[in-house]
C-alpha cells in the first residue's frame, strides 16, 4: 500500500492534553501550542524526519481538524490514524474514504467510533 503524502483526520473533541501525549507517544512531538485562533501546532519527529502538525479546532461542523504535513508518520492512511485516534481518545473520528481523486464524491467518509466500529457516512460540507 502506498503512504499517504499527508494524513488529515477530524476529530469530535479535541482535548489537547490526551492529543499532546498522543502525539509525543507516536511521533516525539512537544506539547501543542497555540498558533492563532483556535489553532494549535507542533512539530514532530520520525525516523529523523520532521512531521508539521496543525490542529484547527472547529474546522467542520463542530468537528476539529488533524493534519500532518508528511507521509513519515506512524500511519500509511487516513484511516489508520483515525482508527487508533478514535481508540487512543475515546472520541467519534472521520477522515476520507481513501486517496481523493477528482470525481471521487467528495462527501462521504469514513466514521470510526472509540469502540472501533466504523461506516461510510455522507458528511456535507456545510460551508462553515
Amino acid at each position: 500500500m502506498q503512504r499517504y503524502p499527508d494524513i488529515e483526520i477530524y476529530l469530535s473533541t479535541a482535548p489537547l492534553d490526551a492529543l499532546s501525549a498522543w502525539l509525543g507517544e507516536a511521533l516525539d512531538a512537544e506539547p501543542l501550542t497555540p498558533a492563532g485562533k483556535h489553532k494549535w501546532r507542533t512539530r514532530g519527529r520520525l525516523g529523523g524526519r520532521e512531521v508539521p502538525v496543525l490542529l484547527v479546532e472547529k474546522a467542520a461542523d463542530g468537528f476539529a481538524s488533524l493534519w500532518l504535513d508528511s507521509p513519515d508518520t506512524p500511519w500509511e492512511s487516513d484511516q489508520a490514524c483515525a482508527r487508533a485516534a478514535a481508540t487512543r481518545l475515546g472520541c467519534e473520528v472521520r477522515c476520507s474514504l481513501g486517496g481523493w481523486q477528482p470525481g471521487d464524491d467528495p462527501d462521504r467518509f469514513l466514521q470510526v467510533l472509540p469502540d472501533g466500529s466504523e461506516r461510510e457516512i455522507d458528511w456535507p460540507d456545510s460551508g462553515q
